[in-house]
């Protein structure tokens, strides 16, 4: 039985800096406590969010002219592209390694990417734009020679920061307006503000499940700190060991990573084979290889393909990689057992995790699951007799879930967006 691990305090704000202080409204699953800690103070302002905005969705800042931060992170798409793995200025032909995570909520992250290779959204904005393959510009100094050519901008950036562009001003301004992309107030945050309606009894089964056999919380933590379900960590769980030999990349990278090189890390993670070592690439810890960060569960409805390479197309798909406790590998973590749910209790997981979605991304969810639904006869990745333990040895599965307290270590809304442990129910 894997011990549960205490999710990683979400605290970004800037060493040195006061926090800023929160909007008036926060959506439920959002604390004004923790808003505070991951913003620093001065870092959101009208001018720097509406720059911020502008490059973000401006192509110019590519080489060819051709690719914005909104190409892999559309706003449409919930901020991703739908795609297995995306595209840059390199075209299919060279398309990245790694499948674009979602910009929404990114805010509370502790690091950013798949790796945790940047340490804030500052950080994160500057590497693609320098990638080869993503945005393509060959140095900063040219990103920002570029931005000053353009005259759009300059009273922008005189607004924002009373001076001529540089490039901590570029990706403050763009920091800035991810810091805007949060999300709560789903119909799960509703259910537990007390609305016992707004979820449907299949995915209350799914929340049951999710806190019991199907040991979803030992990652995908939840709570007032951590209301991304996800404990920021990284884990090896196998999905890239049906091709990869580990423990040869990892060689072949220990000669190569320069630790701290965030560029050259970048582009090994982007462009190539070793970008399968994943959180190796940036600790070179033999831990490390093939970890790759929890991703967040909200909005993940919306968001498919999943996994760090986009080669899971459907809930369902990640679930019976789960089911069957990922793929052996001597990395794998410890944590990846069976967990033996019968088909019945896959849909009511699915169901559970479509619930955390939050009303802005709803329209696209809804059809994004009805394309997910279609897909439910293809199943790559089922293996009924692992995932009932008649084949291989991958531990006892944990007992039923108790319907009555499905979440006897969870948390309800006390106040506001304020969470606090629930209390058992009475015997």
């Amino acid at each position: 039985m894997r011990c549960r691990r205490v999710p990683i305090v979400l605290c970004v704000a800037v060493a040195g800096t006061a926090p800023a202080a929160p909007p008036e409204k926060l959506p439920l699953g959002v604390s004004r406590g923790l808003w505070a800690l991951s913003v620093p103070e001065g870092a959101v302002t009208p001018e720097r969010v509406a720059l911020g905005e502008k490059l973000f969705n401006d192509t110019r800042l590519s080489l060819n002219d051709a690719v914005a931060c909104a190409t892999c992170h559309d706003p449409k798409l919930a901020f991703t592209d739908h795609k297995p793995r995306s595209e840059g200025v390199g075209g299919k032909e060279h398309r990245t390694q790694r499948n674009s995570p979602t910009v929404v909520n990114a805010m509370f992250n502790a690091t950013q990417f798949w790796d945790g290779r940047a340490p804030s959204l500052e950080e994160q904005a500057k590497l693609p734009i320098t990638n080869p393959i993503e945005m393509g510009m060959k140095s900063l100094d040219d990103v920002v020679a570029k931005v000053r050519a353009i005259p759009e901008y300059r009273e922008p950036f005189r607004n924002a920061f009373g001076r001529a562009p540089t490039i901590d001003d570029v990706v403050t301004a763009i920091a800035a307006f991810e810091r805007t992309q949060f999300s709560g107030d789903a119909p799960f945050d509703r259910f537990l503000a007390g609305d016992g309606e707004a979820i449907d009894a299949s995915a209350k089964r799914g929340w049951a499940l999710f806190n019991g056999r199907g040991r979803c919380n030992t990652c995908h933590a939840f709570g007032a700190v951590s209301p991304l379900f996800s404990d920021q960590r990284f884990h090896n769980i196998g999905i890239a060991a049906h091709e990869t030999d580990f423990i040869a990349l990892a060689r072949r990278a220990t000669g190569i990573v320069r630790s701290g090189d965030l560029k050259q890390i970048d582009e090994l993670a982007i462009e190539s084979e070793l970008t399968e070592l994943g959180r190796f690439l940036v600790t070179k810890h033999s831990n490390d290889i093939g970890a790759f960060k929890t991703p967040t569960l909200r909005n993940v409805a919306a968001t498919a393909p999943y996994m760090h390479d986009g080669s899971l197309a459907t809930l369902w798909d990640v679930m019976d990689h789960y089911n069957k406790g990922g793929i052996p590998n001597p990395n794998l973590d410890g944590g990846m057992q069976r967990l033996g749910l019968t088909e019945a209790e896959i849909d009511d997981m699915v169901a559970f995790m479509a619930s955390l979605t939050s009303p802005q991304f709803a329209t696209l969810a809804q059809t994004e699951m009805r394309k997910q639904r279609a897909r439910k006869h293809v199943r790559p990745e089922r293996d009924t007799a692992a995932a009932m333990g008649k084949k291989g040895d991958l531990g006892d599965i944990a007992p039923p879930p108790d319907p009555a307290n499905p979440a006897p270590f969870g948390v309800i809304v006390t106040h506001e967006t304020a969470y606090a442990p629930q209390a058992a129910p009475k015997r």
